[in-house]
């Protein structure tokens, strides 16, 4: 790419900025400091530590934030719901430092308000359907304090749908699912169906009244990984009007960034880790691993090869990005953190994308489905209450 496009990339982000789907700071911030906001100062450069800080989120481009409030699938129950909260109130206090960069976004209006005043919208979503425990009353709570999706599953099936990475139980979804999609519709809150099987992603597209949203998924076709959306699914989505959000995770993108990660796995479980952990010290037993065993990198291109297809595929009005940072190892060359979303744009430029549909991608799409979800939310809730239906009642 020629500087010229870099700065027809960065021209065209200070207009349309990047609704990013998908962001695991959250997590990190957890894992790191225990929440503690003066222990890593996010205003500060945070390389080398972490993929995200706020200026780096500023040249990046990024407009809005979906930062996802996930819960590792080996918490269960009251515990998953417990920490979804603490995730949850992380995320406020983030917004609450940083005032003048920062704006809780809790519907479209607010997403373009943020824009207008310069400030980055601060969405909420929620990472696997064990964060409410089976109870549409905990979905409704969820709701209430800012979260604006919910990914299905996560890695593990929950007793209502199915895994991409389980073994199938359900079918897709069962009576119980079927009715957390309906609540979900009823609420404003996206379905997320990155992370689930193909069969539970083709069940909620026929159940639900609204769009939905892949949060960070790319295309199977390119790569046969279980994490990607098969183009069954992509082509319903005109018709649904959701949005496929392309992530730059390595090992689901480039076949050979996946052979490498499950050696790089079984290095760190021998190592006494968690095989997707990247603590600090997680990452140093990778690194030593990468030293003998080089790692297949990841660019630009790869991630906009991904793109091409989606849009062939599904139509560039119904395509953003989810890049999943700070919930992965290692990421592309190019879009090695935050900032690079200008690279990914000119990439895109170079392969003859208008500045018009570049301005779906990053901005316009993701704001329609998040208002497209509010409008049937709203019929929805004058034509019928809050269900309190319960996984016993469903599904026996």
């Amino acid at each position: 790419m020629t500087s010229d496009q870099l700065d027809r990339a960065r021209t065209l982000l200070a207009a349309a900025p990047v609704v990013d789907g998908h962001n695991d700071l959250p997590w990190a911030m957890r894992n790191q400091a225990g929440y503690d906001l003066d222990a890593i100062d996010l205003a500060a450069d945070q390389r080398g530590r972490l993929h995200t800080d706020l200026d780096r989120l500023r040249a990046g481009g990024v407009g809005a934030q979906f930062w996802s409030v996930f819960v590792s699938a080996n918490l269960s129950g009251d515990t998953a719901v417990s920490a979804t909260l603490e995730q949850i109130d992380f995320v406020r206090a983030l917004v609450d430092r940083f005032p003048d960069r920062l704006r809780l976004a809790l519907s479209a209006d607010d997403m373009e308000a943020a824009r207008a005043e310069g400030r980055i919208a601060s969405l909420m979503g929620a990472e696997g359907g064990h964060s409410i425990n089976s109870s549409l009353a905990t979905l409704r709570a969820l709701h209430q304090l800012g979260v604006r999706y919910m990914t299905l599953t996560h890695n593990d099936n929950v007793p209502w749908a199915d895994s991409a990475t389980d073994e199938p139980a359900a079918g897709g979804l069962t009576r119980f699912g079927e009715e957390v999609v309906r609540e979900m519709n009823r609420l404003g809150m996206l379905v997320d169906l990155s992370h689930t099987s193909p069969d539970t992603m083709r069940h909620a597209l026929r159940v639900t009244e609204a769009p939905v949203i892949f949060s960070h998924s790319s295309a199977r076709a390119v790569h046969d990984h279980p994490r990607n959306i098969p183009d069954d699914v992509l082509a319903l989505l005109p018709a649904n009007g959701g949005v496929a959000m392309a992530t730059f995770v390595p090992q689901f993108i480039l076949p050979e960034a996946t052979a490498w990660m499950l050696r790089a796995a079984a290095a760190l479980e021998a190592d006494g880790f968690h095989h997707q952990a990247h603590t600090p010290e997680a990452m140093a037993v990778l690194h030593a691993f990468e030293a003998g065993d080089p790692r297949p990198i990841a660019t630009t291109a790869t991630v906009a090869d991904h793109l091409d297809h989606m849009r062939e595929v599904a139509g560039v009005d119904h395509l953003g990005v989810g890049g999943d940072f700070d919930g992965v190892p290692f990421t592309p060359a190019g879009l090695d953190d935050v900032s690079g979303y200008p690279n990914l744009v000119a990439e895109l430029l170079d392969r003859n994308w208008s500045e018009a549909d570049l301005a779906k991608l990053t901005w316009g799409n993701a704001v329609r489905v998040l208002r497209a979800a509010e409008d049937v939310a709203r019929a929805a809730g004058a034509a019928r209450g809050p269900s309190i239906a319960t996984l016993a009642q469903l599904d026996g």
